[in-house]
C-alpha cells in the first residue's frame, strides 16, 4: 500500500512532510522523526480505505457514484479480516458439501471421477478468486460483480447494471437451503416431509433471517461468525471420522471398496461432466462473497487480499477430505440414493441411527444467514445506482428503520425466495435451482473475464494492487466456455439430471433471465425517447446518510 501511496498520491506525502517541518527549528530532531511517521502512518491509514485507482484514473469510475458517496451510510467499516475469514466460509459451507456429492456421484457415474471434479472446481474457483481479487482491489467498493460490469462496459449506459440486477433478483434466493433445512427438522422429527410442511418450515426460515439482518445487525454477525465456526467443526469431525472408518475400527465392513476401480463407470458424456461442475462450483460458492459488502470492510484492499485465499483454502481442503470420507462410509449405490441427506447418511454408517439424527439437526444450520447478508448488500446498491424499482428508489436503498442495515434489500431477497418455496415441488426444485442458479452466473464471470483482459489493454497503467498471472484468467475463461456451451449437448442417460424436466431447460431460463434484463432496459432507457422523454439523474442523501441516484423524467428538446 506505501508503494502505491508514493505513486499515485506523492502529493499528500509531501504536504504531511512539509507540516512536520514548520516545527523542525524547535524540537529535537527524535521528536520530528517520531511527529512525521506518525503523521505518515495516519495518512497512509486514511488512504487504505480508499479507491486509488479512481482517484488516479476516475475515468475508470463505475456507476454514477464516486468512492465516498458509494460508501456513505450504514455501520461503516466494522468487518476485519476474522468476520470476512468466516463470512466466506460461512457461505461456501452450506448445502453444498453436506448435500450435493451425492447428485455428482449420480451424474459422472464413478468415485473416481466425483473426485476430480472437486479438484477441479477447487482449481477454478481459486482462479475465480485472483481474478476477482484483481478488480476488488481496483474497486473496493459493495456490489461485486455489478460494479466491475459497470467499470468495463459502459456503453450503452446502465445495460450491464439492469442486466446483473434482473439476475441477481430473480436468481439471488435461498430457497434451496430453506427448503433443505425444513427436509432435515422433519427427518428428525420423525414426520413425513410432506410438501405443504416443508414449505411452511422455509418460509419461516427465510423470515427469521430477514427479520435478523434487518433489525439486529450486529448480532446477525455475531450469529453469521459462530455458525461458521460451528460448521468449520463439524467438517474437521467428519473429516477425521473418515480418517479412523479407513482405518478398518468401525462398522464399516470394507471402507476401502469405493477406492479400488475408482473410475469404474465413469460417464462419457460432456453434458454430464458440465451439469456436475455447475453443482461443485455451487459448493464453492461464496469465495467472492467479501467482495460484496467492501463498503462494511476494514481496509478493504488488505483484508481482502488476506481474508479470499485464507477461507478458501479453508474450505478447499475440508471438501476434499470430506468426500473421501464420505465414500469410505458407504457405497455407491447408498451415496447416489441417498438424495440431499448425503451426511445423515455417513453418520448413520458410522455412529448409528441416533448420530444421524443429530447431525441431521447441524447440518441444517444452513448458510442461509451469511448469503442473506451479501444479496441484501448488493440490492441495496443496485437501488443506489438508480435501477428502476416499485414504490421509488429512496426506500429500497435506505437503511431503514435501524440507519445500519439495509432492510428493505432484504425485502428484495426474500420476495423470490417465497416464490420459488411456494412454487415448485421441493424434490425437483432443488437440484433444479442449483443448476438455473450456475448457468447465468456463468455468463456474467465470462464477461467479466473478457473485462479484465480489456481493462489489461485499454488501462495498462491504472494502479492495481494485485493483478492475477495471465494463464490463471485464460484457464478461467476457457472453463467458463465450456460450461457455457457443454449443457447443450445430449447427455448419456438422455433426460439429465432432473427429470421431467428436459435437461436443457436450465440453460434456457438463465437466458431468459437475462433477456428480459435487455428488455428492462429498453423499457426504461429506449422506450421513453420514442414519446419525446428521457429520465435524467441527479444525487440525492437520505436521512441515514446514505447516497442514492434518482432518475426524473424529462422533455427532450
Amino acid at each position: 500500500m506505501s508503494a502505491l501511496l508514493k505513486k499515485y498520491f506523492p502529493s499528500r506525502l509531501r504536504r504531511a512532510e512539509s507540516a512536520d517541518g514548520d516545527t523542525a527549528s524547535s524540537a529535537p530532531v527524535e521528536e520530528q522523526l517520531d511527529v512525521k511517521q506518525s503523521k505518515l502512518t495516519a495518512e497512509s491509514e486514511s488512504l487504505a480505505s480508499k479507491e486509488v485507482t479512481t482517484a488516479a484514473d476516475p475515468d475508470l469510475n463505475p456507476g454514477g457514484l464516486s468512492f465516498e458517496e458509494d460508501a456513505a451510510g450504514g455501520m461503516g467499516r466494522h468487518l476485519g479480516v476474522f468476520s470476512c475469514t468466516l463470512l466466506i466460509v460461512g457461505r461456501i459451507i452450506g448445502t453444498g458439501i453436506f448435500s450435493t456429492p451425492s447428485s455428482i456421484l449420480g451424474s459422472v457415474g464413478s468415485v473416481g471421477a466425483s473426485l476430480m471434479l472437486w479438484v477441479l472446481g477447487f482449481v477454478l474457483s481459486f482462479c475465480g478468486l485472483f481474478i476477482w481479487l484483481e478488480f476488488g482491489t481496483m474497486f473496493p467498493r459493495s456490489g461485486g460483480e455489478k460494479v466491475y460490469l459497470e467499470a468495463v462496459y459502459k456503453r450503452p449506459k446502465h445495460l450491464a447494471t439492469v442486466i446483473f440486477a434482473v439476475n441477481a433478483i430473480v436468481l439471488g434466493f435461498t430457497a434451496a437451503g430453506c427448503i433443505v433445512f425444513a427436509q432435515n427438522i422433519l427427518i428428525v422429527a420423525g414426520h413425513t416431509a410432506g410438501r405443504w410442511v416443508t414449505r411452511g418450515i422455509a418460509l419461516g426460515v427465510i423470515g427469521f433471517v430477514t427479520l435478523l439482518h434487518g433489525l439486529t445487525p450486529r448480532l446477525g454477525v455475531w450469529v453469521m461468525n459462530g455458525l461458521s465456526l460451528f460448521k468449520i467443526i463439524i467438517l474437521v469431525f467428519i473429516v477425521i471420522s473418515g480418517w479412523v472408518v479407513l482405518s478398518g475400527h468401525t462398522r464399516v465392513q470394507d471402507p476401502h471398496a469405493n477406492f479400488r476401480d475408482a473410475f469404474a463407470g465413469s460417464s462419457h458424456s460432456s453434458n454430464d461432466y458440465a451439469t456436475a461442475t455447475f453443482k461443485v462450483l455451487n459448493a464453492y460458492a461464496g469465495w467472492s462473497n467479501v467482495n460484496y459488502v467492501l463498503n462494511n470492510v476494514k481496509n478493504p484492499v488488505r483484508t481482502l487480499k488476506i481474508a479470499g485465499p485464507l477461507g478458501l483454502g479453508i474450505c478447499a481442503v475440508l471438501y476434499l477430505l470430506a468426500n473421501v470420507s464420505y465414500f469410505a462410509a458407504a457405497t455407491k449405490e447408498e451415496i447416489t440414493k441417498s438424495g440431499v441427506t448425503v451426511a445423515s447418511l455417513f453418520f448413520r454408517n458410522v455412529f448409528g441411527a441416533r448420530a444421524q439424527k443429530a447431525l441431521t439437526v447441524f447440518v441444517a444450520l444452513r448458510n442461509v444467514i451469511t448469503i442473506t447478508f451479501a444479496a441484501a448488500r448488493i440490492n441495496q446498491e443496485l437501488a443506489k445506482e438508480g435501477v428502476p424499482l416499485p414504490f421509488g428508489n429512496r426506500f429500497w436503498a435506505s437503511n431503514w428503520p435501524t440507519g445500519k442495515s439495509p432492510l428493505p434489500g432484504l425485502i428484495i431477497h426474500l420476495i423470490p425466495s417465497i416464490i420459488v418455496i411456494i412454487a415448485p415441488p421441493p424434490a425437483v426444485a432443488y437440484p433444479f435451482i442449483l443448476d438455473v442458479e450456475g448457468y447465468p452466473s456463468q455468463i456474467i464471470n465470462f464477461f467479466i473475464v473478457i473485462g479484465l483482459f480489456w481493462l489489461r489493454y485499454s488501462k495498462p497503467n491504472a494502479p492495481r494492487p494485485f493483478k492475477v498471472w495471465w494463464p490463471v484468467a485464460i484457464f478461467y475463461l476457457a472453463a467458463a466456455l465450456f460450461l457455457l456451451i457443454a449443457p447443450f449437448l445430449h447427455p448419456a442417460n438422455g433426460k439429465g439430471d432432473t427429470p421431467p424436466l428436459p435437461y436443457y431447460l436450465y440453460c434456457l431460463v438463465g437466458i431468459a433471465i437475462m433477456a428480459t434484463g435487455v428488455l428492462y432496459w429498453g423499457a426504461w432507457r429506449i422506450v421513453p425517447r420514442w414519446f419525446g422523454y428521457e429520465y435524467v439523474p441527479r444525487k440525492e442523501t437520505l436521512a441515514d446518510g446514505t447516497v442514492v441516484t434518482l432518475f426524473s423524467r424529462k422533455k427532450i428538446e
